[in-house]
């Protein structure tokens, strides 16, 4: 476990699921698509919790501020040619808790990402944000990440 700005950064355990599925669906747009009150859904992010935690290229997370769960965030490590076979970290799901937020959690959280990172040496990291999350583009644009390419995506 890592200690930053008072928070402890861990992996993920299956009991953290629910907590991680409320921190998603905290915001404007996972209220429209987080689900996790009926039995099925529950199953769902159990199985898919499952499959992250056995994949040692994933790394799913929380911060912890005195034993409470205050945010979270996926890293995926990608080997690839390009680059000169150059690994690549992706953040993903950043999300802090609505009472936590302004005080400098999601800074540390993404400083620890990007340590996390370095330490699988990769030599880029990047992640996506949405369009309509405008708060979160002046956040990244802060920490010194380039808006450098447009992302697509398909829903299937």
């Amino acid at each position: 476990m890592i200690q930053a700005a008072g928070l402890t950064f861990r992996r993920a355990r299956a009991v953290d699921v629910a907590t991680i599925v409320a921190l998603l669906a905290d915001d404007m747009l996972g209220a429209a698509r987080e689900a996790s009150a009926d039995a099925e859904a529950q199953l769902a992010y159990l199985a898919a919790f499952g499959e992250i935690d056995a994949d040692p290229n994933q790394l799913l997370a929380v911060a912890e501020l005195n034993g409470e769960i205050v945010g979270t965030l996926q890293l995926t490590f990608i080997p690839g040619l390009s680059r000169h076979g150059s690994k690549r970290g992706i953040i993903e799901a950043v999300r802090v808790a609505s009472d936590s937020r302004s005080k400098k959690i999601g800074e540390a959280m993404i400083a620890w990402a990007i340590e996390q990172c370095r330490e699988r040496r990769c030599r880029l990291v990047q992640l996506t944000t949405d369009k309509a999350r405008i708060d979160a583009h002046r956040f990244y644009d802060r920490l010194g990440f380039e808006a450098s390419h447009i992302g697509y995506k398909l829903a299937l």
